[in-house]
């Protein structure tokens, strides 16, 4: 298969103009930090950043800081397995003012066979992906509730979490789950008018994800999208931006697939 060209990057068109977002893991190069851009670029009035790697957390806020202005980036290092660290951030981003947007992006992968998974493995995929997007859940919806904001909550789920894959038991169990968490954290919250949402992305292609993964498995990956690659993470971002914005309003509880798979 010959793969269709990425298309051209789009143009921010002020959806979220005014909005204060808070978005995890969105060091480095992935869809936390596209999540981050496209959210400064869609007119956001405030970013927060945050991730556990010192090092790329401070260039990543430099970057944005320069590109946006120093006033409308912050950052925090975040653990989201920590509820200090949870409780910590969402304080520094209510520096600014209430909190309209929480992006829960933080989530661990890995590979192993189910008979050879240990139980710590199993843990600590399933801490980050899961219990900690419930722990942000939790901590922005307080605060969105308390401050009377109609909020927004985009967790990041992935397609894993429907369809089976091999040395990934701890990683499809803990986005299923997060898929789960979605449509009852967004029954929940209904009453307070927050809507709760998630993206379900395939294959996005970013340099931490060729590092870590072997170039044939890459290959194998894009094979399966009828695209002949992955998406950008700007192209998972896009969809986020679309369900913070006003056009997705009648939207909660909903997992929205961001791939090009065969069924």
């Amino acid at each position: 298969m010959i793969p269709r060209p990425t298309p051209e990057y789009v143009s921010g068109h002020q959806l979220l103009t005014g909005r204060r977002a808070v978005i995890t893991a969105s060091a480095g190069a992935g869809i936390g930090l596209a999540a981050a851009t496209r959210c400064l670029e869609e007119g956001a009035a405030s970013v927060v950043i945050s991730d556990t790697h010192e090092g790329r957390l401070a260039a990543a806020h430099a970057d944005l800081a320069e590109r946006f202005g120093p006033d409308r980036v912050l950052s925090a290092v975040c653990n989201v397995t920590r509820e200090d660290d949870v409780e910590a951030l969402m304080e520094h981003a209510e520096t600014v003012g209430p909190i309209d947007l929480m992006i829960n992006n933080a989530g661990l992968g890995g590979t192993a066979p189910i008979l050879e998974m240990t139980d710590d493995q199993w843990q600590l995929v399933l801490d980050v992906t899961l219990t900690g997007t419930f722990r942000c859940v939790r901590a922005a919806g307080r605060r969105m509730r308390a401050s009377g904001t109609a909020g927004t909550i985009i967790n990041n789920a992935s397609v894993i979490g429907w369809r089976a894959q091999e040395g990934q038991a701890h990683y499809a169990a803990a986005k299923a789950g997060v898929m789960a968490l979605t449509r009852s954290a967004a029954a929940d919250l209904a009453e307070h008018g927050i809507r709760v949402n998630a993206v379900s992305p395939s294959l996005a292609m970013h340099p931490f994800l060729e590092k870590v993964t072997s170039a044939e498995l890459l290959e194998q990956l894009k094979a399966r999208e009828m695209f002949g690659r992955g998406a950008e993470p700007w192209e998972i971002a896009n969809v986020m931006v679309f369900l913070a914005s006003d056009y997705s309003s009648y939207m909660t509880g909903e997992v929205v697939s961001v791939s090009s798979q065969h069924a």
